[in-house]
């Protein structure tokens, strides 16, 4: 649960925890357009602009004070994806120069037992391992290593061969995902909900042209940010209740899995719902009526530091354009 970085904001008084949050929104989408504007490609240009926004990602963090280790957290949930997307693109490209290979992968009774086999040694195995995400990179080569090793009784075969232009797709994909979280959690992590809310709307105002109810809409979506890591801290904590009371999480069957979901899941959608409620007596009292016009305790002023912030996020967006048509 502590892997989800989403919603949770770490106090600070770094440049950009200072930075007007309707600067920081908009450089948040600059970056993000900027990033898929780069062409998937092994071509040398593209993966040097990727791997450049990424050095920047990890110099805006580490200037901002927010320790790396949280960042990279935030990757924890999507480690499958970022591992199933990296083999799709290692194994299935095929232009480019032949690294090796072709070596002959057998989907046989034997590997499909060793396979088997093999994942419950990891299942045993892994809560002893102090660095999980290169153990599940290792298994994930495991399982085409078995098939390579174990081809008795094989029911069918393939080939399989990596290029070069296969590896480097997959490299760049990688960084890709790697840049957009990690960036979106930057963030979160400097910047309060009620600044995000005030962003939002700011940015999101000329709707309201077209009878859009910005202020509404902006409200929900920070409120929905606020409570992701309340919510999560909710959940652990009835986790840790019902493991006191004797429910493995970790090693138990399927069967006696979906029940402890499904125990889970009741609490925390009674709690989602209890405090639900409380936000909205809350605000009632505190005269919060929608729709109507709201005054605001801090008055925010864009500065120099702002405007040198855009400029420098749009110097980017437009390099990153140039090398794309040049």
């Amino acid at each position: 649960m502590n892997n989800i970085t989403i919603g949770q904001y770490i106090p600070g008084n770094s440049w950009l925890h200072r930075l007007d949050p309707r600067i920081k929104l908009l450089s948040l989408v600059i970056f993000l357009v900027g990033t898929f504007l780069i062409p998937i490609s092994a071509q040398v240009i593209s993966l040097l602009s990727m791997i450049s926004l990424f050095v920047i990602i990890i110099v805006l963090t580490m200037t901002t004070g927010v320790p790396m280790k949280k960042v990279l957290n935030g990757l924890k949930p999507i480690v499958f994806l970022l591992t199933f997307t990296f083999f799709i693109q290692v194994f299935y490209v095929r232009t480019g120069q032949l690294l090796f290979g072709p070596i002959k992968m057998y989907i046989s009774l034997t590997s499909i037992l060793g396979i088997i086999l093999f994942i419950v040694f990891y299942n045993m195995t892994k809560k002893y391992i102090k660095f999980r995400v290169f153990y599940f990179f290792f298994a994930a080569v495991m399982v085409f290593v078995i098939q390579a090793l174990l081809p008795y009784i094989a029911i069918t075969s393939y080939s399989l061969s990596v290029y070069d232009e296969g590896l480097l797709r997959a490299g760049f994909i990688f960084l890709r995902i790697t840049n957009v979280i990690m960036i979106t959690s930057l963030l979160t992590f400097t910047t309060m909900t009620t600044d995000l809310n005030y962003g939002i709307e700011s940015l999101l105002k000329p709707l309201k042209v077209v009878k859009v109810p910005v202020d509404v809409i902006a409200m929900m979506l920070s409120l929905t940010l606020r409570y992701i890591p309340t919510l999560l801290g909710e959940t652990e904590k009835i986790m840790k209740a019902q493991a006191s009371r004797g429910v493995d999480f970790k090693e138990s069957k399927f069967k006696e899995k979906v029940i402890q979901i499904i125990s889970l899941l009741i609490p925390v959608f009674v709690i989602s719902f209890k405090r639900a409620e409380d936000l909205g007596n809350a605000m009632e009292v505190r005269g919060y009526i929608i729709g109507a016009k709201r005054t605001k305790v801090d008055q925010y002023k864009i500065g120099f530091s702002d405007y040198f912030s855009l400029v420098i996020s749009f110097l980017i967006l437009a390099a990153i354009i140039y090398t794309r048509v040049m």
